[in-house]
């Protein structure tokens, strides 16, 4: 079974930028996208269904903005939106799928924004999705991804230093994915590959793709009760169509 997560930063502008081809091309199990910006009434993916594919969306009040959906051609035992929190669930970042043997979530984790105008909620938001994680995962283990707007460790970037306290790269984000590690969730990516200059995200500046500068900001974590349904994991930089590349994970199911 193939997992695949990805930033399309616009389904509708990654829809004229080879997101139809790739989809067709891996046929993955289930597609969890973030930054959406969009309704399902606003996208044609009748191609989709014709593939098998079901879909469910989760988007902003706020149109064109943030937003997250699962796309499963595996018969799932039924899927929720947002974590129950009203504070939380009004720029439809969480989309969660369950199947037989685990809970997939899809997230797109609040950025901290220039000069960090964001961080403090960032740092709520962090300690209200982990606090449901632990909740829901007394029910059946769980694996997430998405867009975590987060490098965990110097690796996971391109300049470190010289981006310490930059959205995307504080002690206090950084503490946030801790805990997450610290909740016995495994960062799958780096259990197959510990070297260095991996990325998902690349701004569009300066070239910095063709250069390979970019950020390790989108993840599979899986539930330690879990990790023996995987096989493997990947970035796959060599897709094109937004900003973030996808990333995936392999499971062997019975």
């Amino acid at each position: 079974m193939k997992l695949v997560s990805w930033n399309v930063n616009g389904i509708r502008a990654a829809m004229d930028k080879g997101f139809r081809q790739f989809v067709e091309d891996e046929m993955p199990e289930a597609i969890c996208l973030q930054e959406t910006k969009a309704h399902s009434e606003q996208v044609n993916l009748a191609w989709m269904e014709e593939l098998g594919y079901t879909g469910v969306w989760n988007s902003a009040v706020k149109k064109g903005y943030s937003g997250t959906a699962i796309f499963s051609r595996v018969p799932s035992l039924g899927s929720s939106i947002g974590m129950g929190m009203t504070e939380h669930d009004s720029e439809g970042r969480i989309v969660t799928t369950e199947f037989e043997d685990f809970q997939l979530v899809t997230v797109y984790t609040p950025n901290s924004q220039r000069a960090l105008a964001r961080l403090e909620y960032r740092q709520q938001w962090d300690a209200a999705f982990l606090k449901w994680l632990k909740k829901i995962q007394k029910a059946k283990p769980v694996i997430f991804c998405g867009d975590l707007n987060c490098a965990h460790q110097e690796i996971d970037l391109a300049n470190p230093k010289t981006n310490r306290r930059n959205a995307g790269f504080t002690d206090e984000e950084r503490a946030g994915l801790d805990r997450i590690v610290d909740a016995d969730f495994v960062d799958s990516f780096r259990e197959f590959d510990d070297s260095a200059e991996k990325y998902s995200w690349w701004t569009y500046r300066m070239n910095c793709r063709s250069r390979n500068i970019g950020w390790r900001l989108d993840y599979f974590f899986v539930d330690a009760a879990a990790w023996s349904l995987v096989k493997n994991a990947a970035i796959r930089p060599e897709i094109m169509g937004s900003d973030h590349c996808p990333v995936e994970l392999t499971l062997a199911l019975d």
